[in-house]
């Protein structure tokens, strides 16, 4: 089962972003294989509030894993994180209708 991930940045994430931006991007592409889709939530780069993860993967406990050991995660860039199991229902991206 998916889970979704919502992270809510923290109040100086910019600069930590930044800082962290190339192996935070590294991480991500290592594991694309278990990310259905994934990024920031903002029109800009400076405008960044939060990041929305679709983790596809077995467990909660695996989708708590890859986010914990990613970069951005460890630089703090996060204030805050919610994980939701996720039943993709209709869509391009689920190939059509699950019904």
């Amino acid at each position: 089962m998916p889970y979704i991930a919502l992270c809510d940045d923290t109040y100086d994430s910019a600069e930590l972003r930044a800082k962290s931006l190339q192996e935070h991007l590294a991480y991500v592409e290592e594991h694309q294989d278990k990310i259905a889709v994934a990024g920031p939530l903002g029109e800009k780069a400076q405008e960044y509030q939060a990041s929305l993860f679709i983790y596809n993967v077995d467990s909660l406990t695996e989708a708590e894993s890859l986010l914990y050991h990613d970069p951005y995660y460890r630089a703090g860039v996060y204030a805050t994180v919610r994980f939701e199991p996720f039943q993709p229902a209709i869509g391009g991206w689920v190939g059509g209708k699950q019904w």
